[in-house]
């Protein structure tokens, strides 16, 4: 299991699209992947539950993924978050 912690830095944090990018991207790896927010952890592959976690910009979550390919994951999703989602608004 791997977890690292990753503060939103794009100006609307993860809503709409930035939410739907987020869960895109993180179905693309087997590994389980869980948010955390406060007292909160949800299925970070849900875009339901990322929505319903309400993160905006400044917030700080823990991103934890478990399976074969959680190091590469949390890699990736925490490239997408550094990149304020550019990669996708092209």
């Amino acid at each position: 299991m791997v977890s690292r912690d990753i503060t939103i830095i794009n100006n609307i944090g993860l809503h709409a699209r930035p939410a739907t990018f987020f869960i895109q991207k993180a179905n693309t790896y087997k590994s389980s992947i869980w948010i955390e927010k406060e007292d909160r952890k949800i299925n970070a592959k849900s875009l339901l539950g990322v929505l319903s976690m309400g993160i905006a910009q400044g917030m700080t979550i823990t991103l934890t993924a478990e399976g074969d390919d959680e190091e590469r994951a949390i890699n990736g999703l925490i490239e997408l978050i550094n990149t304020g989602f550019s990669e996708f608004e092209k």
